[in-house]
């Protein structure tokens, strides 16, 4: 019998069409009666695997022959895409097509049917060389890989049909592996994926494929591709038919309880779960995992969110979801172990959606699937009030458990309200117990679509939280209309491991450690780069999946900028595409910086440079650059910290020559940033203003002094400028830290203070005024704890509380409010008119030395300098003493003072403050 068998073998490589179908079906008629004739097992298996290679020949032969009428595979379905790919974008696409030790190249063309046949038939079968990976537990009871047959134990001509056909609707279930949200992805996707569907999405994702019957069809020699999307585009995933088995009863691929044979879904699980590292899953969401498995829009909706419109969303998704064009999933947040038995709800958790219905009452109602096989189920109101149990036929040896049905109380009920772990629930009940909705959208519903893909390299820690470096984007639409725009970051191997370590009890609450995302939107740029997150048109939230998307009504002309925006992503690079769906053709471009020159430098506050606001005594200890700008010019000043709880401020100032400002007055600001605000500040020029030519001095200054940070500060202009620090009055220098000058409430008063030297001395004096407070000192600097006030304060955008500034939020990077008034009157300092002097002798002899303000009575609410002079101890010893010299003239309240310093390249011995009578 099988050397009969043999004969029919040899003759199906000589022929072709329907007399290869004929000899093939005749070899396995022959050998499958050799089977029975066997006189041992080992040769009955050897006989039966003869007959499955055989069976598996003739499907292929009869549906991929010369003489058949195969139909062409179906296009797949989507707005359509003009643009061609600048070469640099295909360059990123290719190095995204690497992933855990894979290779995925982008998606070109449909597989020819004869990758998917064995050459002979005694060829080995296709093995996958990649490695899975499985957690401890998976792999205590990991029994090796297994293909259907040996799963099955079944080698028959029906396995082959069954392994890709479903006799009935399918009811998937998940395990041990951590992947419900693929699971629940998968069971409410199959209504779409069902090949009996005219319009089924699974001719255009899974290969091989029989067009003519509009069903999978086994693969000759183990060998699948599947058509996935991700990392900028669609790609190819080929894996073969082996499943991972258990010693146990447990299993680790998804199982249909009514098709127990069919395993083209454990296939797509495979699939999807090589790209995203194995079966130990660290966690998705499913609106990741649908546009992964089937390109399909992701939208997320956090349902505790107070923006959330219940009856607007719900028409939405019902309208959409009648007309086949959305898959609906939802996500329960973090849930104690009582909460979950009191629910019947699991923590962190994804369902399927798989029915929505309006009951005559009016209720909204959701039907809902566990993905887990023996899960829970809502216990809430209008939930189940006893789960029959129904034991369907065990679909192999590793599966053999109870399902769970609900028996729906709607008057019509679903076709899916049988399947396991399905109940129904009110909308008002999935808002008020699950955390997130998981819409994808079919791309259908638009007809036009550009991709654009970029490698997003992250700025320093000082511009993290500016927009100086983000991705951004232009586009102008020709007509009003609604357009979606989605954010995508590939997927890398880098991910992987930070995933694992923060792997919790709870699959999908590792994500958080991957960071966060947003696209922010401006309709007043002009389609320009913006450097600050203030004021955007609209936002998306921050959310921690790998995907985000912004829907708005676009309006004709309006030229729009789009900002790429992220949160703690740990990663230095990461590959990224930014989708445009439109029912009209868009003009999209990299947005363009509003000025030609950027330079850029890093500093920090420290402990002797942090000096505070304008209102301290040390406010001149800041951080200060010299700007040199050769021709006139519009000109911008970003400023950014890496502190995120450091409120900054920038100011550009008139100087001699980029000297650094020791005193200060409005006339003296050419532009400010205003109110300090967390994270980063920006002062700027606009056009048609422009700045002189000129040296400039530029102070970075934090809120509070002592606040230790790094900064960044980048200056934009239309022509190139210098800039660089300017070194601290005291570099090189001794600081003499005189006692205040407390002033008698009353007229005018003069106060003095003996200075004694040992040699030549080159020396200046700084003063400053304020109103003593009593409140926290200036700084470790040194200084009087006392306010400064006054007009220059005003204009370099000090509040009048320190607490306004902390109020701010700073994942939103909104300009902190105006302060509230805490019902204590600040203290009003009045203007104090001062000139400071070094004097060589007293009364009408004293010679001054070097003055302030060119002797001028001067306000020293900004502070006042002298000039440097070379202090002689001869000249001092035959004029009969060195002093310091503190006047004041006019009204002034009690309380006021003068904090004077003296800088000086030698030792300077200072006496206390005296006063002096004229």
């Amino acid at each position: 019998m099988e050397a009969q068998a043999r004969e029919y073998e040899t003759k199906i490589s000589r022929t072709s069409g329907q007399d290869a179908f004929k000899n093939a079906i005749q070899a396995a008629e022959l050998y499958m009666k050799a089977v029975k004739e066997a006189p041992t097992a080992a040769e009955k298996s050897r006989l039966k695997a003869k007959c499955r290679d055989l069976i598996a020949l003739a499907e292929t032969l009869k549906t991929s022959g010369p003489t058949a009428a195969q139909p062409k595979a179906p296009k797949p379905r989507g707005p359509r895409q003009s643009r061609e790919l600048p070469t640099a974008e295909k360059t990123i696409l290719w190095r995204s097509s690497k992933l855990h030790g894979s290779v995925f190249p982008p998606w070109e063309a449909d597989p020819d049917p004869a990758v998917f046949r064995s050459k002979k038939l005694d060829e080995p079968l296709f093995t996958d060389p990649s490695e899975f990976s499985f957690s401890k537990k998976q792999h205590d009871i990991f029994d090796g890989w297994k293909r259907p047959a040996e799963i099955f134990n079944d080698s028959g001509p029906e396995l082959f049909e069954n392994i890709m056909v479903a006799k009935t609707n399918s009811d998937l279930v998940q395990d041990i592996t951590t992947d419900c949200s693929v699971v629940a992805s998968l069971c409410a996707v199959m209504r779409h994926l069902n090949p009996n569907k005219k319009d089924s999405l699974l001719p255009t994702l899974l290969y091989p494929f029989d067009y003519a019957k509009g069903r999978p069809i086994a693969s000759q020699n183990g060998k699948y591709m599947f058509r996935l999307n991700f990392n900028g585009c669609f790609r190819q995933v080929v894996v073969d038919d082996r499943l991972p088995t258990s010693k146990t009863s447990r299993t680790f691929f998804v199982v249909d309880r009514r098709n127990p044979e069919l395993v083209w879904p454990a296939l797509m699980e495979k699939a999807y779960l090589k790209i995203r590292g194995g079966y130990d899953f660290p966690g998705s969401n499913s609106g990741t995992d649908l546009w992964v498995l089937t390109g399909w829009i992701p939208e997320q909706i956090f349902l505790q969110s107070d923006d959330i419109e219940l009856d607007q969303t719900w028409k939405r998704i019902k309208n959409a979801f009648e007309y086949g064009d959305v898959v609906v999933t939802l996500g329960t947040g973090r849930l104690s172990r009582q909460e979950e038995e009191t629910l019947g709800l699991a923590g962190e958790h994804d369902y399927a959606v798989m029915d929505l219905k309006v009951q005559a009452t009016g209720e909204r109602r959701m039907l809902l699937k566990n993905p887990w096989c023996d899960g829970l189920v809502w216990k809430g109101f209008g939930s189940t009030t006893t789960v029959d149990a129904e034991v369907y036929p065990p679909p192999s040896p590793t599966l053999s458990r109870p399902a769970q049905r609900s028996n729906s109380d709607l008057t019509s009920p679903s076709p899916y309200a049988e399947l396991t772990g399905t109940f129904w629930i009110s909308i008002e009940d999935v808002v008020q117990n699950f955390e997130s909705l998981y819409l994808n959208w079919n791309p259908s519903l638009f007809t036009d679509r550009q991709d654009h893909h970029f490698t997003w390299t992250l700025p320093s820690r000082a511009m993290q939280r500016s927009f100086a470096h983000n991705p951004q984007y232009s586009f102008t639409s020709p007509t009003s209309g609604v357009v979606w725009i989605l954010l995508s970051r590939h997927f890398q191997d880098g991910e992987l491991p930070i995933a694992r370590s923060r792997h919790t009890r709870q699959p999908n609450a590792a994500s958080c450690s991957l960071g966060f995302m947003s696209i922010y939107l401006f309709d007043n740029a002009d389609g320009h780069c913006v450097q600050l997150p203030d004021r955007p048109a609209q936002q998306s939230p921050f959310v921690d999946s790998p995907q985000t998307l912004l829907r708005l009504e676009a309006q004709g002309g309006t030229a729009y900028t789009v900002v790429v925006a992220q949160e703690g992503l740990p990663l230095p690079k990461y590959p990224s595409t930014l989708s445009f769906f439109s029912r009209s053709p868009l003009t999209i471009s990299p947005a363009t910086p509003p000025l030609r020159h950027y330079t850029e430098l890093e500093s920090a506050w420290t402990r002797r440079t942090a000096g505070g606001n304008a209102r301290t005594v040390s406010f001149f200890h800041n951080p200060q650059f010299a700007l040199v700008v050769p021709r006139p010019t519009p000109i911008s000043l970003h400023l950014a910290t890496d502190a995120e709880d450091v409120p900054v401020h920038v100011d550009l100032v008139w100087s001699q020559g980029g000297r650094r400002v020791t005193a200060l007055t409005v006339r003296d600001i050419v532009c400010s940033s205003g109110e300090y605000r967390r994270g980063c500040a920006l002062a700027e020029i606009r056009r048609p203003q422009t700045v002189d030519a000129g040296t400039y001095t530029v102070v970075a200054s934090t809120f509070e002094p002592g606040q230790l940070a790094g900064f960044a500060l980048r200056v934009g202009s239309d022509v190139p400028v210098e800039l660089r620090p300017v070194l601290s009055d005291a570099a090189g220098r001794l600081r003499s830290e005189l006692d205040p000058v407390v002033f008698r409430e009353g007229e005018s008063e003069r106060q003095r203070a003996r200075l004694t030297i040992a040699r030549l001395t080159r020396a200046s004096a700084v003063a400053r005024s304020g109103t003593l407070d009593g409140g926290p000192s200036a700084s470790s600097l040194g200084g009087l704890p006392f306010s400064l006030g006054g007009s220059a304060a005003v204009a370099l955008g000090i509040p009048g509380s320190t607490q306004a500034a902390a109020q701010h939020d700073h994942h939103h990077h909104q300009q902190a409010p105006p302060p509230a008034s805490s019902g204590t009157a600040s203290p009003i300092s009045i203007p104090c008119s001062v000139r400071v002097s070094f004097e060589y002798g007293a009364g009408p002899h004293a010679r001054a030395a070097a003055v302030t303000a060119d002797g001028e009575f001067a306000d020293a609410s900004m502070g006042l300098r002298t000039g440097d002079v070379d202090l002689d101890p001869d000249a001092a010893r035959r004029a009969g003493g060195l002093w310091l010299v503190v006047e004041q003239m006019g009204v002034h309240r009690e309380g006021q003072g003068i904090q004077v310093d003296v800088l000086s390249d030698g030792r300077i011995g200072v006496g206390p403050w005296e006063s002096v009578d004229d």
